[in-house]
């Protein structure tokens, strides 16, 4: 991807909720907002990584669903590609982008809770077998519940360079090519 351009997705989620991420790099806040649609809540998250937020890599995030409209905007200091897990016993949207998720009220944009990580958030994963959502970052694995509390943590030795919920199983691929599987309910190794 090159960072220098806005970029742009569509995701659509059951229930009806459709959401709409614009994003681009470093110092390119203008153009990520320059195609913000009116309507709706609008709040700016991006104070929450750096008290000059457009100097940094820039997300925007549209949500339409029935009976409502909001977007929130996100900062990083990495290039990154916002992501969300749409959480839908607890009605949460789940955005992670760069080294931070924030857990958002799915019909309101409300912001209940983020979490900074120590390095980039690879994946944000969820089943409805689970009562928390998995986020996954490079060094390490945390679950957080829908209040935003931690229900527990696990450090991992190398890189992950990947995460999937597979067979009832967290399978988390490192850098180096080794393959483990935890127990996504408790983070115990199997």
């Amino acid at each position: 991807m090159n960072e220098a351009e806005a970029h742009r997705s569509v995701v659509r989620y059951p229930g009806g909720l459709t959401v709409r991420f614009r994003w681009a790099g470093t110092g390119r806040a203008e153009d990520v907002f320059s195609l913000t649609e009116a309507g709706g809540r609008l709040d700016d998250h991006g104070a929450l990584v750096s008290a000059s937020p457009d100097r940094l890599c820039r997300a925007e995030i549209r949500v339409e669903a029935p009976g409502t409209t909001w977007t929130a905007r996100f900062a990083s200091p990495i290039f990154d590609g916002p992501t969300a897990f749409f959480w839908d016993v607890p009605g949460l949207l789940v955005v992670k982008y760069g080294f931070r998720v924030y857990g958002l009220a799915a019909r309101t944009g409300e912001l209940r809770w983020s979490r900074e990580s120590g390095a980039p958030v690879i994946d944000i994963l969820g089943s409805s077998r689970i009562d928390h959502v998995l986020v996954q970052s490079e060094i390490d694995t945390v679950a957080v519940r829908a209040d935003g509390s931690v229900a527990w943590r696990l450090a991992h030795s190398d890189v992950v360079a990947g995460a999937d919920l597979v067979g009832g199983r967290l399978v988390l691929t490192s850098y180096g090519g080794e393959v483990s599987a935890f127990d996504p309910q408790s983070g115990r190794a199997l």
